[in-house]
Parts: C-alpha cells; structure tokens; sequence
C-alpha cells in the first residue's frame, strides 16, 4: 500500500509541475461543455501528437506553452465526428464545436480503450448517444440494445422477465457488461439486460466480436457498455421527470447536476412500477446513484461513481405458447435483485504523450428467487427459495503511450494490470448448508496499435492467472486497409481482418455450488474458450455521407460446460461440449440530413453442435442436444432499423426488428421445437414546449404483435408511456 501510495503522489506531482498556457474548450452542437473528450496537439503536417489532453467537466483540456510554429488540434469525443482546426498564433481559449457523425466516423472507446473513430477501430461497433436515449425513453438496455445490428434479445415474459442476449451465435452468457468501468455480469451466467435501467445513461457502446485481450472473462462474443452523464453547467441544474401508461405504468425520476470551478457532479433516482398483462406480471425497479468529480490539477482528475439498483419481478412461468395457453400462470415465484457498484478512478495525463487511470471497483450482487407454488398445473410447481451472493473488488491500472514518431508512421501502446477478488455464497433452503467458495484473479495485458500509412494493425494479449483454474492466455490481432480514397460517389474503401481467442470462467454455483437437485460442483472445471476471426469491408459512398459495411464472422466454441451423470447418479460438471457459428453482417448507415441519421442491418447466422460426449449409443440423444443441432434461441435470419432525428425543439425515433424463427424447446413435453419468428416496431419523440418544459410519449410494439422471444411467454402487446420533464437552472 504505501508503494501504491507514492506512485499516486508521483503521478500527481508530475501532472502539477506542468504549465498551463493553451487552454480548448470544446462543445457539442448545442453549444453544451463535452466532458471526457481526448485532445492532442500535432505539428502541422505531422501524424504524431506532441500532447494529449482530457476536457475536464466544464470542457477544458489545458496544455503547456507551445514554441513557436504552426500546430493543429484534435478533438476524438466519444459519440462525435472527429475534429481538427488550426491554432491561431496568440490563443487565449480556442473553442471547438463537434458534430454528429455517421456510425463509422463516430468515435468509440470500448474497441481499444481508447478514443478513436469506428472504422479505424478494427472491430464492429454501434453506439447510442444521449440525444437518441432521451428520444427512446427505454425502461431497461434490452429495450434500446436490440435494435443494434447483430444483437438478438430474447425475454422470457414481459418487464423484468430474464432478458438475455445473443450475439453471433454465441451463448447468452458470453457478454461482457461495464457500466462507469466496473463489470456488472457473473462470470459463467446469463446477464439480464431487463434489469438494467438506463436513466441518466450518457451514452452505450456495443462491440461485436472477441475481446478477452481487452476485458478478460466472458467477453466472448460481445461487450455492452454504459457511462453515465457527467454534471458539465455552471448553474446546478435540476431534472424532473414523470411519465404513465397502460398496463399499471407509472415512472418518475429527479437528477441534481453541476459543475463549479474544479467540481462536478450528478447524484439521480428513478423509480419504475408496471402491474403488467396478467397473473403474477407486476415489475418494480428503483435505481440511485451519483457521479462525482474533482480536478486535482490541469492534468489529473479524481472521480467517484456509484450506483444502486434494487428490482423486484414476477414470474409467472412458461404457460402461453403463441396464443395457446397449454399451462397456468405460476400466481406466486418472485424474484429479487439488489446490487450496488461503487468505483473511485484517478486520471492522469503526463508526462507529454502519457495517460495514467486507476481504478478502484468494488461490486455487490444479492439475488433471491421464492417459489411457493405447488400447483401441477403449471410449469414449475415444486417450492423452493434460493439465493446468489457475489461480492467482487478490485484495482485496475491502465496505461496509454502515444510515441512521437513520423508524418506517416504513428503508434500507440494501451497496457495495464488487474487483481480482482471474487467470493460468493450459493443457498437453496431445500438443500442446506450454503455452499460458500473464492477465486482471485490478476491479470496483465497489452495492446500496441500502428499506422503506417493507409495500414493499421491492432495487436495484443493478456495473461491471466486464477486461484480456482491456473493459467490462461488470449492473443488478438487486427488488420484495417484503406485499399481506395476513392472519390465523390465512391468516397473511399477500407478492408479488415482480425484474429482472436476469448475465455469464459464456469460459474461460482458450478464451482463451488452445492448438491442441489441432483447436480454437484466440479472444482476442476476450465474456462470456455472461443477462436474466433472475421474479414469485412466498408465502402463509404457520397463523400462520406452514407457507408456499407458488411462482416463474415466465423466462431468454434470448445470446452463448453456440460452435466453429465456420475456413478452415483448425480449430474456433475465438465467441460465436454464443442460448437460452431459463422454467418454475416450487413450494415447500412448514413445521414439523410445533418440531423436525421439511419441505420439499417441484416445478420446471417447458422449454428451447430459439433460434439456432446453426453451423447452415447447407450444413452443416446435428440434434439436440442445432438450433435448436428442448432444452438437454441439463434435465429437465422434477423434484421434491425434505427432512424432518428434529433431537433432543437423536437425529436423522433423509429425502430424496428425483425426476427426470424429460432430453435427452442418447451421443455415440459409438447414437442414444440421452435419459437416464431416475429416483428417489433417502436416509436419515441418529444416536443419542447418552452427552454424548461418538455412533453414526450413511447410506444413499444406499435404493430401490436402477438409472439414470443423464448417459448411459452407472451411479449407484452402494444405499450404507451407519456409524461413531461422539467429543467430548472442550468444555465
């Protein structure tokens, strides 16, 4: 500790001792303070930074004096198009406004950890920014992420029904979750996006693909990530909000925010009800949180998050099958789930070219489910209770190097360490005593980009070493080629190839669970591993205005966790099964207007089982778990549109989804094999009615479709919300 202790006073000291003569302001396209935004500042006609900078709350990124001669700055703003501009010879405070962008040119950070713009990134990225959150209202992610290009959510039943999350034919349970930079998934379980509210939510990134190399456990096939909004005006401003609808609807929210001299913050509250369609539907969810923050100096930062949600779901089971109620509603299992995320993180920016993020995190997960239906009749009807507690903490060191290098040559090296703590407590009243366990991971990594020209190469690994499985490693590689400038129509074409493996621990229940219901924990399972590559293309089109991307993904999942009988007749755990998923992405985007952007996609995919050693003469098996059957929930054909407009005075949103049929099973003896396939079309907009009122209404399934996402539960029909907000200060 006091090692640790002195390398933040170093750090500190060495961000102090620097001048602060040139001071950039940089602001949205309503003229709001950009906090977060990477400035760097480059000789004129140079690729390499001499300094790189991050705007604090008020949107200032302050550097030391120049020496004479011509220099432009940067601004790479996540959610932005990239900007650049001359500095004047005498400046004083040079203010840079940024723009919208289409998806390719906008900038993302969960690519790289850095802040660099799509189509350089070498992965497939989506983004929703604040102005289209605010225009969508969703009550929990899942209600915003599937209309992303690629993302397949499947909800067993209506709101806060487990809604889980299918990305290139991977499991639900390979998705990487990160709000405010702590991860919010188990490893080894499904997340559940319907739980996750979004309120005061500044922006989302949603990367598809293999990224262990960057975030380690579980980001097999995706990483889903939320920041939260930043307090950024002088003035404390006020946020009121409250809005009803059908189906017993009722929300309300209040948020503080501000940003005074070195401080800012945003402390908020929501409460979400709904009684739901029918028996045992009611849904409860409060969330609290706050996101504070000071500037120690011109370069370092020091920043406090938390966030506590508390839900409360009814579940009424699998009974309704496409219109066909073959069961009845449980009346009585609940759910309950209480979390709490708190992280302290110190940046740095120096010396020249270097960045520094420390980072504290500390997780608490507490989930109960009560069953106390004993009615044959329905699905479930055996009573029990149960309960999950996790408790994660952590430090992570982040380090980033922008090396000074040549007009046509420029490299960036990311490196950091991890040690997180894990340690839990699974119960089932059935089958006592509660089984407790702990694992401790470190991890180390490295990434180094390079541009050389028209080439970049991403390149980097992770070494990971666990109490519970030993060692570990995943290498990624990634290639970008601007093959063609290209001209005014055909305005430029970039090909791009990448190579990775990723790893998913087993879940704390299959490794330190109890005997319950006939299954027992296995303390020697391995990681489930993926090797996973894709090759695309982008083909901008009207100078840059529209573009066309299109992605062949090619994944093998081996060491898949499978229970199997031991002699005893107790099923145990172990890594057994392997499968396979490849397919296509195809993405259209572009700006009809400056301020009307559309997104369309369509996404391919096919699914095997390659190997289920389960599976014997002696004890042969059928479908879904056959060697030659596809994976359950995947559907083939699936297609997403989002087009929004985002106006001074109004906004609209149009969303929609199609999904084709998936295999399924009842799994209660009705031989149904498959979920149908199905249409969602959800409307949103708002209208100010003066500078401090705004009305807004939402509506989900417009068409008002009847289906299900996961066999046996019903989709809510056509939904409607409509409230008003109110803003008091701010200036």
């Amino acid at each position: 500790m006091r090692a640790l202790r002195a390398s933040l006073l170093l750090l500190v000291a060495l961000a102090a001792a620097s001048a602060a003569d040139l001071k950039v302001k940089v602001i949205d396209p309503q003229s709001a303070a950009v906090a977060g935004a990477q400035v760097s500042v480059f000789s004129k006609g140079s690729d390499a930074a001499i300094n790189v900078s991050t705007t604090s709350s008020e949107g200032i990124a302050t550097f030391g004096k120049l020496s004479s001669g011509s220099y432009q700055i940067q601004v790479l703003a996540p959610g932005f198009a990239p900007q650049n501009e001359d500095v004047p010879a005498y400046p004083d405070v040079i203010t840079i406004q940024l723009h919208f962008a289409t998806a390719s040119e906008t900038v993302v950070v969960t690519a790289t950890r850095t802040p660099v713009t799509a189509e350089e990134s070498g992965a497939s990225v989506s983004t929703l920014e604040n102005a289209q959150l605010e225009t969508m209202q969703p009550i929990a992610s899942d209600d915003a992420i599937r209309f992303l290009p690629g993302a397949v959510v499947n909800s067993a039943g209506q709101r806060g029904g487990l809604s889980s999350l299918f990305v290139r034919g991977g499991q639900s349970t390979y998705n990487k979750v990160i709000v405010d930079g702590v991860a919010l998934d188990n490893p080894g379980e499904t997340f559940d996006f319907g739980t996750l509210p979004l309120t005061q939510a500044d922006r989302v990134e949603f990367l598809r693909g293999t990224q262990s190399t960057l975030y380690g456990s579980d980001a097999m096939t995706s990483v889903v990530q939320v920041w939260t909004r930043t307090g950024s005006t002088p003035v404390p401003e006020l946020r009121l909000g409250a809005d009803g609808g059908n189906f017993g609807t009722a929300s309300g929210y209040a948020s503080l925010a501000g940003a005074r001299q070195r401080f800012d913050y945003n402390v908020f509250g929501d409460q979400f009800n709904s009684t739901g369609l029918g028996v045992n539907d009611a849904y409860s969810d409060s969330l609290a949180g706050a996101n504070v923050g000071v500037a120690i100096s011109d370069h370092a930062a020091l920043r406090m998050r938390v966030r506590h949600s508390n839900s409360q779901t009814g579940l009424p089971g699998e009974w309704n099958f496409n219109g066909d109620p073959l069961l009845a509603p449980d009346p009585s299992e609940s759910s309950h789930l209480n979390s709490l995320l708190g992280s302290l993180e110190l940046a740095v920016a120096a010396p020249s070219g270097w960045q520094h993020r420390l980072t504290a995190f500390d997780y608490l997960y507490r989930y109960t489910d009560v069953n106390l239906n004993s009615n044959p009749a329905s699905y479930d009807f055996f009573p029990d209770t149960y309960s999950t507690h996790v408790n994660r903490v952590g430090f992570e060191y982040q380090g980033d190097y922008s090396e000074r290098t040549s007009a046509h040559f420029a490299a960036h090296t990311t490196f950091g360490y991890r040690i997180e703590n894990e340690t839990g407590v699974v119960s089932d009243m059935d089958f006592p005593p509660p089984a407790s366990g702990q694992r401790l991971d470190q991890d180390a990594y490295l990434q180094q980009q390079v541009t050389w020209g028209r080439l970049s190469v991403i390149a980097g690994g992770r070494f990971v070493h666990s109490s519970a499985y030993g060692n570990t490693g995943v290498p990624r590689v990634a290639l970008t080629l601007q093959a063609l400038r290209g001209g005014e129509l055909f305005s430029g074409t970039r090909l791009r190839f990448s190579y990775a493996t990723g790893f998913m621990e087993p879940a704390f229940y299959e490794t330190f669970g109890e005997v319950a219901y006939g299954y027992a924990p296995n303390h020697g399972l391995l990681p489930e591993r993926t090797r996973a590559f894709e090759a695309g293309f982008e083909q901008k089109l009207w100078a840059g205005r529209w573009a066309v991307d299109a992605t062949y993904f090619n994944n093998l999942f081996h060491d898949q966790i499978e229970a199997i009988p031991n002699p005893t007749g107790v099923y145990e755990f172990f890594n057994l099964e392997q499968s396979f998923a490849h397919g296509a992405e195809v993405e259209l985007q572009g700006k009809i207007r400056s301020n009307l952007l559309l997104t369309t996609a369509y996404t391919y995919t096919s699914t095997q089982i390659l190997d289920n050693p389960t599976c014997t003469p002696a004890t042969p098996c059928s479908f879904p778990y056959a060697p030659g059957s596809p994976l359950l929930l995947r559907p083939k054909h699936s297609a997403s549109t989002l087009l929004s407009y985002q106006g001074k005075r109004w906004s609209f949103n149009l969303a929609g989804t199609v999904v084709g049929a998936r295999p399924d099973s009842d799994f209660a003896g009705f031989n149904i094999t498959h979920a149908a396939g199905y249409v969602r079309a959800d409307l949103g907009g708002w209208y100010a009615i003066n500078s401090r009122i705004t009305a807004y209404a939402n509506v989900e399934n417009a068409l008002d479709r009847r289906y299900n996402e996961v066999v046996g539960y019903p989709a809510l029909p056509i939904n409607f919300r409509a409230g008003f907000r109110i803003r008091i200060g701010g200036e």
